[in-house]
């Protein structure tokens, strides 16, 4: 048996014409792990707390640091994007977009991205758990709060839901001008849930880029698996393991 020549005859149509995205893909994964372990490491033994306090103090009046800075409206908005972070907010936002794409016969992506969202939850919960940094006293909370600072539960799991559901959805559209409005706004919900945390004075600025960095690192680890193992094609149609690109 003639032994097959390693060309782009020997590789699989889709990575034949990915890999090079994969790689930059992986690298960004990689990246964004190691990120988080040094800003962890930066959080435990304190070297950030001047840089956090210092903005925390300066987003309050120096008169009065229970009161924000900007006009009386804008603390009521920020309030408003927060709740779009919180648990009921995002539960309610995961099943219905489970539910609608089991209803469009996407059972495959459906289901991974149901657990995608809840691995992400739960990597979050241990994350707190692991650091177990007090929320920071320095300023008045404007919002309850009650659990642990690093990362932000808000930060992060806005970040493993709408990120996620931006990345695999936007998969499941035909026109790239959609795809690209998903994933923005996936985007901007993220920064603004994560930036209202700060100005609300419930977390540090590193416990936000922490949940940030640690909840698009695992969005990200879910596309890849997603790119590779779930096919999508724009009519509805699923396919696990298929050869064929997923995300065109």
């Amino acid at each position: 048996m003639k032994d097959r020549p390693f060309g782009k005859s020997a590789i699989p149509g889709w990575l034949n014409r990915y890999e090079p995205l994969l790689l930059v893909m992986f690298a960004a994964l990689s990246g964004g792990i190691l990120l988080f372990i040094y800003l962890t490491g930066e959080v435990i033994e304190g070297s950030t707390k001047g840089f956090d306090e210092a903005i925390l103090l300066a987003l309050r009046q120096s008169g009065d640091l229970s009161v924000p800075i900007g006009p009386g409206w804008l603390t009521h908005a920020v309030k408003d994007i927060t709740s779009l972070g919180g648990t009921t907010v995002l539960a309610m936002m995961t099943v219905l977009v489970t539910i609608y794409l089991m209803l469009d016969r996407q059972r495959a992506i459906a289901i991974f991205i149901l657990a995608s969202v809840l691995g992400g939850w739960a990597l979050s919960a241990a994350l707190k758990f692991g650091v177990a940094r007090p929320r920071p006293d320095i300023v008045p909370h404007l919002v309850e709060v009650n659990d642990l600072s690093f990362p932000s539960g808000h930060a992060m799991v806005s970040a493993v839901t709408y990120l996620t559901l931006a990345a695999l959805i936007s998969g499941t559209r035909a026109y790239r001008s959609t795809r690209i409005f998903i994933v923005v706004a996936g985007i901007l919900l993220t920064l603004m849930i994560g930036a209202s945390r700060i100005y609300l004075g419930v977390h540090y600025p590193t416990d936000v880029l922490g949940g940030w960095c640690a909840g698009a690192t695992w969005a990200l680890a879910c596309w890849i698996i997603a790119r590779r193992y779930i096919s999508l094609s724009r009519n509805g149609n699923v396919q696990a393991g298929s050869d064929d690109p997923p995300f065109k």
